[in-house]
């Protein structure tokens, strides 16, 4: 058994637990603060109603979400100690930050949100509602910038077998943290909208809590209509900025062996890692130039130019961004013809689409987590990228001990998600029971107008 693979899979597993739940209630926590802000400024109950539930789901996978990340941050000092000496000076700061600027602020507005909303106003509700979305989201921006450091460092200089930060805003501001926050922010939009869709089609399917389901079904739509196009455009920044200072990246995700001008992005690609060359390729000529470089001749670079012990595993990497890309295109094309719908004053009764909503509720996660894999898989095999290698990262740690301690986070976790699935359901099905679908939305005034803005 190898301890450093074994590391490597500790690690991915319990930072992929972790992922399932931080986007969710970022994503949420937005939702919620428009719903209180429609409470607040309209003062009908209804808002409240769903406010109160929406809430009640946010707890769940806010305490999984602090609960998971704890564990990730023990690890590199237990398994990745070598990492942490080498990246302790620039890599504690942000993750500080992230504990004293955000985390606290987001603990203490969803205490006050959640158990004490019956003792405040209706306008106190939303500006709690608003610094826990807030909290979330600056949350996200203090881990994202450490995470980015290590895929384009900059601000440091080697003194003594460590990396010491000469430039706290250099680093911080770093090539990649501004696409790659903005990226993870709006999925994390897109995914709380349509965990929200999801339920409230479940709800309108069964025909209960009618009142609930309308509006919040019509508040994340719009959410995710405005979310799901935009993150084709900030994927395609993120993309220049990967082609930039991380070519072997760009060229894996790509499959593209040769450095060439006039690059083909390719539709349909069979990589064959070994011999260097993909068996099929149906792609666009010039196109992955353009996108990249804006110059449909300019030059990219392909993986036969980066030396083999450089390059990306190939296949995961590959298949992980591919399963990122298609399912968003999938996102901003199951919203258009949702908005079409919502014109058209048939979303609440089409069962088709609303069958689909509840089918795709999950499918923002596996985006999430693909994408996650593509950034990750693809900066190997690199720890910091050009400056530290995973082999020297690891703590010298015996393969069983590791292989123990994977098991028995793979045995928590697994609980856990099913602990959160369960008061999940019982949240939903305390909906489904209520005694009787609430009153109605208005089903001859547009949506849009009425019940959302």
């Amino acid at each position: 058994m190898d301890p450093l693979l074994l590391s490597r899979v500790q690690f991915g597993l319990t930072a992929g637990f972790h992922f399932l739940f931080p986007p969710v209630t970022i994503g949420l926590a937005f939702l919620i603060a428009v719903m209180e802000l429609l409470h607040w400024r309209r003062g009908e109950p209804i808002y409240d109603r769903v406010a109160r539930f929406w809430s009640r789901i946010f707890i769940i996978y806010f305490v999984a979400g602090v609960a998971t990340g704890i564990a990730i941050e023990f690890q590199f000092g237990t398994n990745w100690s070598e990492y942490a000496k080498f990246v302790g000076d620039i890599f504690g700061a942000p993750l500080a930050a992230e504990g004293i600027f955000a985390f606290f602020l987001e603990s203490t507005f969803v205490g006050l949100l959640v158990f004490g909303r019956d003792r405040i106003s209706p306008a106190m509700r939303f500006v709690s509602a608003l610094l826990v979305a807030a909290g979330s989201t600056l949350s996200a921006f203090w881990i994202i910038v450490a995470n980015s450091w290590q895929q384009t460092p900059v601000a440091y200089r080697i003194q003594g077998n460590r990396a010491v930060l000469t430039d706290f805003l250099a680093a911080v501001f770093n090539p990649s943290t501004m696409p790659r926050y903005l990226h993870t922010v709006d999925a994390s939009l897109i995914t709380g909208a349509f965990f929200a869709m999801g339920v409230s089609a479940y709800l309108l399917l069964r025909e209960r809590n009618t009142g609930l389901a309308k509006r919040s079904l019509a508040i994340a739509l719009v959410v995710a209509v405005l979310a799901a196009p935009l993150q084709i455009a900030l994927g395609d920044a993120h993309a220049r900025e990967v082609a930039q200072y991380q070519p072997a990246k760009l060229a894996t995700f790509e499959a593209l062996w040769n450095t060439t001008g006039h690059a083909p992005l390719d539709i349909v690609a069979i990589p064959v890692p070994s011999q260097s060359k993909n068996l099929v390729a149906i792609g666009i000529p010039g196109l992955l130039s353009f996108l990249t470089q804006g110059d449909a001749s300019a030059p990219v670079t392909g993986l036969n130019d980066i030396p083999p012990a450089e390059r990306p595993p190939m296949i995961p990497t590959y298949l992980s961004f591919r399963v990122m890309v298609v399912l968003g295109m999938y996102f901003a094309a199951l919203m258009l013809w949702g908005l079409y719908l919502l014109w058209k004053r048939t979303l609440y009764e089409h069962r088709l689409y609303l069958k689909l909503l509840v089918y795709s509720a999950p499918l923002p996660l596996v985006a999430n987590e693909t994408g996650w894999l593509a950034a990750e898989l693809g900066r190997q095999p690199w720890v910091v990228y050009g400056v530290l290698r995973t082999a020297a990262a690891a703590s010298p740690l015996p393969a069983q001990v590791v292989l123990l301690t994977t098991i028995g986070f793979a045995v928590i976790y697994t609980a856990l998600v099913a602990g959160v699935w369960y008061l999940t359901r019982r949240v939903i099905e305390g909906a489904l029971a209520d005694g009787g679908p609430a009153p109605a939305a208005p089903t001859t005034e547009p949506v849009l107008e009425t019940e959302v803005s």
